[in-house]
């Protein structure tokens, strides 16, 4: 019988939290954005044009990595305030290698660790 893995990602623009269910706190891990005030503030100052586009390539590596990520589970949750999750759902529906992978939205407030945690263990009981 074949295990179907699942994961909770919590996510924005910046970082990712990977909540593995059922959930173990080794399992959960951080991937972050390249792209940050620092490296915003240094393109900004040479050229409006590179800003926008060094930002573009890295969020897209940032997406990548996710993707990467995500390839590993069967049904995968992702939640967050901001519209990172849906750029992300939109890639991802374009490559084919993502066509059996379940993947949900959901729209959430910024949440402490506890509440992601809570977040998906719910989600996930919720659909057994």
């Amino acid at each position: 019988m074949k295990t179907n893995k699942k994961v909770g990602i919590f996510m924005d623009h910046s970082s990712a939290h990977f909540i593995q269910f059922p959930i173990e706190e080794s399992n959960n891990h951080l991937l972050h954005s390249a792209f940050n005030n620092n490296s915003k503030q240094e393109s900004a100052d040479k050229s409006e044009h590179l800003m926008h586009n060094k930002e573009q390539h890295q969020q897209n590596e940032y997406y990548e990595k996710i993707g990467e990520e995500i390839r590993k589970y069967d049904n995968v949750l992702l939640f967050g305030p901001t519209n990172a999750k849906s750029e992300l759902y939109n890639i991802l529906k374009k490559n084919h290698l993502f066509n059996d992978i379940k993947i949900t939205l959901q729209q959430t407030d910024k949440l402490t660790v506890h509440q992601k945690i809570a977040c998906v263990k719910d989600f996930f009981i919720n659909q057994l």
